[in-house]
């Protein structure tokens, strides 16, 4: 697991079956832990693109 993120995560549920569920977060897991890590610039490109959707979400100027 990446060491930016807490032991336990509470994650949704992806299937009702918990064997299948599990699988499935495990599958994640190992995609994560297989990428490279995020330059700088990727950070920034991330940060910027949330920032602009949580500034969005209250109510309009007008």
């Amino acid at each position: 697991m990446s060491e930016n993120r807490p032991a336990r995560v509470e994650r949704p549920i992806r299937y009702a079956d918990p064997e299948r569920n599990a699988a499935y977060w495990a599958r994640v897991d190992r995609i994560v832990a297989a990428a490279p890590p995020l330059s700088d610039e990727q950070r920034a490109v991330i940060r910027t693109a949330f920032s602009t959707v949580i500034g969005r979400s209250g109510k309009e100027a007008t």
